[in-house]
């Protein structure tokens, strides 16, 4: 590199780690940042895929974060929808235990003519279970328990009680912290079926580690905390800091999906002089004397190497460890090359009616089914969980008279469901929801199939090992791992976006902060503050 030239940070993937470390380096240093995006659609898991105007928002992103430098990020990019002085002056927020009020200019950007503007949605989330639909989070109500019946809610408050008294110890399996916490018969009834659905192995096969970390504090007697909190009036803020993630009632949402942010990012990245390559699929990473020195790409035009001053990796570690030159060693690579995933298709299905709530149309979903999503514990049914993309946003979908769903299935690619021809997916999805009393067959009126390898960094496989990995690539200084599969951590679009924020901080203050980066998303509130307070 010549002096004259700008330092640069080559980027390995355009969703929202990646985005992220080239946004804060391209506002805040001058630092000249190149993404190099396998795919040909930017965003990641976090993409938007357009379909004849009928949008598909990936697995479901709420914008919701306990970071306020995350939650003021995302409102630099793109600016809350404005509000009647009448309707909200201000939205209320609440964070680190303390409640106030924020003012939203009533000026703001209008949905109804600005397409750059980040909305504020409700969340509502059900659990289709024999037919009903049932409070999800599960909430220990009289509704919930006149849904079970007598004897099952007795035997669920008895197992709840009991375990509660004789925990188990050490917990170990994702099952022994399910049972801690909810009791055998709740677990037994929702919980182990649909979760072995998800990742296709029991739960006593999989590790305690994902419980502490995805579900963390979610328990029932946190339900009984939080039903008690929405009895006053108190749970409905938008920042909302203490309430675990599963719990949150309100979050911002982009216009037209979460594509739509990343994409913007990126517009602004290439405006201040980085660049974003699409079609650029890395093939190879040679180092030297604990250095990361050239990344080998595969591009449209043919192969280029690139010379690496600083490199953040979000792709998947398995392929990060197996494209390093020399070789990692052997116990290293053995360890990379058994870590697991869990695969992920949608089916979009656009229908004039949805039967599930009585026949309904587009214009009446919200008032008859308000939900984001359904989790389908159905028995008999491979389909996890439903995706209503009008309860998103109204302007996820081309006419509003029509419902646009999506069907996701968690599978392994090459599967016997992810080897279907498209057409034969369609058909197999709309006999389903078919079967199970959601839609008619002839309201189908077009559909559409995705599938996205890699979803879903799986902590089974070696994942026990794999401290052997992170200390070895903790060993290249200008190595940042980062994001979901670029730490193979089951990470929320938030933390992704941290792990990059964190990176950039390092490199411009001079600190090494690579430790504190694995640990972003470990113990509550996410690491999200360093002990002496300075961030986020």
């Amino acid at each position: 590199m010549k002096a004259s030239e700008r330092p640069s940070a080559v980027i390995i993937g355009g969703g929202p780690a990646g985005l992220t470390a080239a946004y804060e380096l391209v506002t805040r240093s001058d630092i000249r940042p190149i993404v190099l995006e396998a795919d040909a659609i930017l965003g990641g898991i976090s993409r938007t895929v357009d379909h004849k105007g009928n949008r598909i928002d990936l697995g479901g992103h709420r914008f919701f974060s306990k970071s306020d430098r995350v939650m003021d990020w995302w409102r630099q990019v793109l600016p809350i929808q404005g509000m009647p002085a009448a309707d909200a002056p201000r939205v209320e927020i609440q964070y680190q235990n303390q409640r106030r009020m924020i003012p939203v200019d009533p000026g703001g950007p209008d949905p109804a003519t600005h397409d750059a503007v980040m909305l504020i949605r409700p969340r509502v989330s059900r659990i289709l279970f024999r037919g009903q639909l049932f409070d999800y989070p599960l909430t220990p109500s009289l509704k919930t328990l006149r849904q079970l019946g007598v004897g099952p809610s007795i035997r669920i408050l008895g197992s709840y009680a009991y375990c509660r008294v004789r925990r188990i110890r050490p917990e170990i399996s994702l099952e022994d912290f399910l049972i801690n916490r909810f009791g055998r018969e709740l677990y037994a009834t929702f919980f182990r079926d649909y979760t072995q659905k998800v990742w296709g192995v029991p739960c006593d096969e999989i590790p305690a580690d994902w419980g502490r970390q995805r579900i963390k504090g979610l328990s029932v007697a946190g339900l009984l905390s939080h039903a008690a909190r929405s009895l006053l009036g108190r749970a409905g803020a938008l920042h909302q800091r203490d309430t675990e993630t599963s719990l949150i009632e309100q979050f911002m949402y982009p216009k037209l999906g979460p594509g739509q942010l990343w994409e913007r990012v990126a517009g602004m990245v290439t405006a201040r002089g980085g660049e974003v390559r699409l079609q650029h699929c890395v093939t190879g990473i040679e180092h030297q004397g604990g250095r990361i020195c050239v990344v080998r790409v595969s591009t449209p035009s043919g192969e280029q190497r690139l010379e690496v001053d600083w490199l953040f990796s979000s792709m998947p570690v398995k392929h990060l460890i197996a494209g390093l030159a020399p070789a990692a060693p052997d116990p290293v690579r053995a360890v990379a090359d058994g870590l697991m995933y869990r695969d992920f298709m949608t089916v979009g299905l656009l229908l004039d009616r949805l039967k599930l709530g009585g026949d309904v149309t587009g214009q009446e979903l919200y008032s008859r089914v308000p939900d984001n999503w359904i989790y389908v514990q159905e028995p008999g049914v491979r389909v996890g969980r439903l995706q209503f993309f009008n309860n998103w946003s109204p302007y996820m979908v081309a006419d509003p008279k029509r419902v646009w769903v999506g069907l996701e299935y968690f599978v392994n690619e090459g599967d016997d469901l992810w080897s279907l021809a498209d057409a034969d997916m369609v058909r197999f999805a709309i006999e389903e929801l078919e079967r199970i009393g959601v839609i008619d067959a002839g309201a189908v009126l077009d559909h559409r199939v995705i599938r996205m390898p890699k979803a879903y960094p799986a902590y089974f496989g070696s994942y026990d090992r794999f401290e052997l990995v992170r200390d070895y690539l903790q060993g290249f200084q200008n190595l940042f791992p980062i994001g979901r599969n670029g730490m193979h951590r089951y990470n929320n679009q938030d933390h992704s976006m941290l792990t990059a924020m964190m990176a950039v901080d390092g490199i411009l203050s001079g600190e090494d902060v690579r430790q504190q980066i694995w640990e972003v998303n470990t113990e509550q509130a996410y690491h999200e503050e360093k002990k002496d307070g300075r961030w986020p």
